[in-house]
């Protein structure tokens, strides 16, 4: 029996080559039991002409197909679908009926928290004002693929193959340590420093380590919105400690606290850089308190307008202070690879809790992470990112200063964000649904605020994911947006 070409379709917004699609749709049908063992498929000419793709397309895919044991050939007669393709199991379908009461049956829960959303195609916007993404044109694809190709060399097949358990790349460590960590003024040991799934995952590792029910942390408001949610499931007492236009104000952290979480060298999310008085001053508090500092250091790569004020860890002289660090800003979100710096008896234990959920990174991206990093890679891309973020910043204060639009905060290195304030009674997250359908992403701001009579009118404009040539039209569909009648918004 032949498998019809109607059946055959690309279908759009998936990932991948042609030839790749092509593949994934047979292996699919296969999979589903939708292509049976000895079925006919149509020829490449055909499905070419269905698909509207090159017959060498095709050809190729049917090749790696055959390679898999997807398909075999015969002569003069086409390809079909292999006697060794894998089967789907026979199972019979068992009836299911949900009696299950979830509400009562889950003793945790970590779906609640008002964590800002966005749309899953927010590259298909036209003016995504969103904060956070990469912008593919600036990215060093070419020379990231050669470090991925030489990590899967033979030289490094341990660095792919190899259970680590709980440790981490050697490679990637020292790079760290000779090069990163000093231009933040921290010297650390391999001991000090712990690989992470990003800076979220370590900032899960240290809220677990250091907090539970009894204790207390101090935080930002407004703050990172997912720490928020980390902190609530320690089961901790919160405070929430207003920022003010150079960040947190050390004497305002209240008696009895046990951890102190703070983004000093671009304050999330107004951008606001803590002098170096009042980084002493928190380090004096912190000391007066026995308290702990977890140090988000997020951006701190993007301070291209001048160079950044020395990390907080670096005036530590108790090892109080814990460092968190990540690539996801300066390399690529979806890379999710973060760092930990901190005294060795606290990474000891973030090292045994991490190996307990997910053993370490894997291996192969840390290795090619350390390639990228230690042929300089890296910095060119740091560099080439910081020049077009320093260029788009010029044309979004332009933009901003000719429509009146409101800045409540901006980063006084760099970054690659603006928070923003519109007048009062604007719900930015009305503002936001009505921009949307003009094509214009923004992040309403009161999921960053703690407390309950969050004000509803800040909100943050990113520029790292949108061209310069049309930051200028993105802006002036804010204004107009915020012009018209409260009726109409």
């Amino acid at each position: 029996m032949a498998i019809p070409v109607e059946t055959f379709f690309l279908r759009p917004g998936d990932q991948g080559t042609l030839q790749a699609r092509i593949q994934q749709m047979v292996a699919e049908g296969v999979l589903s039991g939708r292509f049976r063992r000895g079925e006919k498929m149509p020829s490449t000419r055909r499905l070419a002409a269905h698909l509207g793709v090159s017959r060498i397309t095709v050809s190729l895919a049917y090749t790696e197909l055959q390679a898999s044991d997807y398909l075999s050939s015969r002569d003069r007669s086409g390809y079909y679908i292999s006697e060794g393709a894998p089967e789907p199991p026979d199972f019979p379908e068992t009836p299911r009926a949900e009696r299950v009461d979830w509400q009562r049956a889950m003793g945790r829960r970590f779906a609640a928290g008002a964590v800002p959303e966005r749309p899953a195609d927010w590259a298909s916007y036209r003016y995504p004002f969103i904060y956070g993404q990469a912008d593919p044109k600036l990215f060093d694809h070419a020379n990231w693929r050669l470090c991925a190709v030489q990590a899967l060399g033979a030289r490094d097949f341990g660095a792919l193959t190899q259970d680590y358990y709980d440790r981490d790349d050697p490679q990637l460590v020292e790079f760290l340590i000779r090069q990163t960590l000093p231009r933040r003024g921290i010297q650390a040991r391999p001991e000090e420093v712990l690989i992470t799934l990003g800076a979220q995952n370590a900032l899960w590792l240290a809220s677990q380590i250091l907090l539970s029910p009894g204790r207390r942390a101090a935080v930002e408001d407004p703050c990172y919105p997912a720490l928020r949610v980390l902190l609530g499931q320690t089961g901790c007492a919160l405070s929430a400690v207003a920022v003010d236009a150079q960040g947190l104000p050390p004497e305002a952290v209240p008696d009895g606290t046990d951890v102190i979480f703070t983004t000093p060298s671009h304050q999330c999310p107004s951008g606001a850089t803590l002098p170096l008085a009042r980084r002493r001053a928190l380090l004096e508090r912190a000391r007066a308190l026995e308290a702990v500092i977890v140090e988000d250091d997020y951006e701190f790569e993007m301070a291209y307008l001048q160079p950044p004020t020395p990390a907080l860890k670096s005036l530590d002289g108790d090892g109080r202070v814990v460092y968190v660090g990540s690539f996801s800003k300066s390399l690529f979100p979806g890379l999710r690879l973060g760092y930990l710096v901190g005294a060795a008896p606290f990474i000891r234990e973030a090292r045994a809790l991490r190996a307990s959920v997910l053993r370490h990174p894997p291996g192969h991206i840390q290795r090619t992470a350390a390639h990228f990093l230690s042929l300089g890679h890296y910095d060119s891309l740091v560099r080439r990112i910081g020049r077009a973020l320093g260029e788009r910043r010029q044309v979004m204060e332009a933009a901003i200063r000719d429509t009146g639009l409101e800045v409540a905060g901006v980063a006084a290195h760099g970054g690659s964000s603006f928070w923003m304030r519109a007048p009062e009674g604007i719900d930015t997250a009305e503002l936001s649904s009505d921009l949307q359908r003009d094509g214009v992403l923004i992040e309403p701001g009161a999921p960053f605020f703690l407390r309950p009579d969050a004000p509803r009118n800040f909100y943050r404009l990113g520029y790292s994911s949108i061209p310069s040539e049309r930051i200028a039209e993105g802006v002036g569909r804010i204004a107009q947006a915020l012009a018209r009648p409260r009726s109409q918004s």
